[in-house]
């Protein structure tokens, strides 16, 4: 069973039991998040499209932990003025669980 989800602005495929990376959730690690933009739902080869929205479906999952992810270096050079910038940046996520999906 394959489900595709919104979680904060960005859409997944999710299954039951599926760990996922998605960007920073509120909550502490071991807390249950609750997803109620279900787009699509496909259960033995029938799919359910929702317009936008699947009715009274919800994916349920834990947070396992919050992190950062790699270091992504930004840098701007104009060339022949001397002109150098160098900069860094590391995006928060969350690594959540997906522990039920119900439609």
């Amino acid at each position: 069973m394959a489900t595709v989800v919104e979680i904060a602005g960005f859409q997944y495929e999710v299954e039951k039991d599926a760990k996922l990376s998605v960007p920073l959730l509120e909550g502490n690690p071991g807390d249950s998040v609750e997803f109620s933009n279900v787009l699509l739902n496909e259960k033995d080869g029938n799919f359910t499209f929702g317009s936008p929205l699947i009715d009274g479906a919800k994916v349920t999952g834990k947070i396992l932990e919050h992190k950062k992810d790699k270091k992504v270096l930004v840098f701007h050079k104009k060339r022949r003025k001397g002109y150098q910038k160098l900069n860094g940046h590391r995006q928060n996520y969350t690594r959540i669980q997906i522990t039920d999906i119900s439609v």
